[in-house]
């Protein structure tokens, strides 16, 4: 049963490419240094290292964790699919940048917003009506600068290139859960072990 677990993860990488990002080659980090991360550590990886945001009940018996990139039109669309979860499941939004020049600092806008979820929304509506998303300065912090590459690192020691990418704990088993991807509000609640499709 472990190992089916086990390659769910994989399964999800190879089956829902389309309905992902992937890394423009110019900003992959190099992967020679980079020492990976075991399958079964990927949820306490993520969560120990990844510095996002939240999104809904600070208090949640689940925590899911969602990699992704602002300049993601499909990141745009699972955050409008998570929407009406914030009720039950706290989200924690790590922005990384993959896909171009605007990534970063619009992260870096994201993570130091006074409301990041306001921010967040408004940021992926513009995005998603073709807008490029929230206006943001180029001089990014230092502190958010690093945060945000150690982001992008931890993605690449996870083995996986594409964005969004949903690390979670299966609210029926328990066994960590990954998919690269966008998905539905109800697939999304299928995924998590919270409801069916």
């Amino acid at each position: 049963m472990r190992l089916r677990h086990l390659a769910l993860p994989l399964a999800s990488v190879l089956t829902f490419t389309l309905s992902a990002c992937s890394k423009e080659p110019a900003t992959a980090p190099a992967t020679s240094a980079v020492a990976p991360i075991a399958s079964a550590q990927v949820y306490d990886a993520v969560a120990a290292a990844g510095k996002g945001f939240t999104a809904g009940p600070m208090m949640s018996a689940n925590t899911v964790y969602v990699l992704f990139d602002p300049q993601c039109p499909h990141c745009g669309h699972l955050w409008q699919a998570a929407l009406p979860l914030l009720d039950k499941v706290k989200f924690v939004w790590v922005p990384v940048a993959i896909m171009n020049a605007k990534s970063l600092p619009q992260g870096a806008a994201l993570l130091q917003a006074t409301d990041p979820v306001a921010a967040m929304s408004a940021h992926e509506s513009a995005l998603l009506q073709g807008q490029g998303g929230m206006s943001a300065s180029a001089s990014v912090p230092d502190e958010l600068l690093q945060a945000i590459k150690a982001n992008s690192l931890l993605l690449d020691r996870l083995g996986v290139d594409s964005v969004p990418f949903i690390v979670a704990r299966h609210a029926g088993t328990g066994q960590p859960v990954t998919h690269s991807g966008t998905l539905g509000t109800h697939q999304l609640l299928a995924f998590l072990g919270l409801g069916k499709p």
